[in-house]
């Protein structure tokens, strides 16, 4: 089937992404105990990528190559993938928020303190830049997939061969896009490792006790002397006489 100007058409070229996109498109599974969860994230990313597919099928229909394409671009995925990301990284900041402020709880650690502990706004975009850490293949799978559209909507056997190459980029960027997937699962478990030493203090936390040992001792001394006084083991000092004195006469 031809489009406008011999440019072949695109309803029937766009591949299912689904058997590139491996594991990617598994069902969510119980999660390690105290793992983040990222499943709900991950099959909102595969959505968004069917939705793309799907678009990019109706404008084929259409006969309208130039949308068909831009549905499917580097921009799109890349647009969709961000999402996914900024997503990710944040439920692994709150998360690692959630965990200090549990063990803050239980130790009773200042609440000053633990201000200074949760992550400030730069730890947040740092963990978002280390979950995209092992991403670049797959933007590299991108590139490649921009530099097949100028002439895959082109007419005749040059649409065509650029066709071809457009559908095989295409596959290789859902593959990646697998890997890099895996990958932020991977960095998400080493950020929570990475926190585990600052949950731990938080949590070993324990109130100084000199504080209570001074203001024992400053209760107790006086109290100690006094009573040693009364009882005739010292002797009794000019300004305590009158009431030393009142004191033994009632006993």
């Amino acid at each position: 089937m031809i489009g406008p100007a011999g440019a072949p058409a695109l309803e029937r070229t766009v591949p299912e992404l689904g058997p590139s996109l491996g594991s990617l498109i598994a069902p969510a599974a119980p999660g390690a105990a105290g793992a983040v969860p990222l499943d709900d994230i991950r099959l909102t990313l595969v959505t968004e990528l069917f939705e793309l597919a799907g678009a990019a099928r109706a404008f084929g229909i259409d006969d309208d190559p130039a949308a068909a394409l831009a549905s499917l671009s580097r921009r799109s995925w890349l647009e969709v993938w961000e999402r996914a990301l900024a997503s990710a990284a944040a439920r692994v900041a709150d998360h690692l928020d959630v965990r200090l402020a549990s063990a803050a709880a239980e130790s009773r650690y200042p609440r000053r303190r633990l201000r200074r502990e949760r992550l400030s706004a730069g730890e947040r975009q740092a963990i978002q830049a280390r979950l995209a850490a092992g991403a670049a293949d797959f933007v590299a799978a991108l590139d490649a997939l921009d530099a097949t559209v100028p002439g895959a909507s082109a007419a005749g056997t040059r649409g065509r061969d650029a066709l071809a190459a457009w559908r095989i980029a295409l596959v290789a960027a859902a593959r990646r896009l697998e890997t890099a997937w895996r990958a932020l699962e991977s960095a998400a478990v080493a950020e929570q490792r990475r926190w585990d030493a600052v949950v731990l203090m938080v949590h070993r936390w324990r109130r100084p006790r000199w504080p209570l040992w001074l203001l024992s001792g400053a209760l107790l001394l006086p109290a100690l002397y006094l009573g040693l006084v009364l009882g005739g083991y010292l002797p009794v000092p000019a300004p305590l006489r009158g009431l030393v004195e009142s004191v033994w006469r009632r006993t």
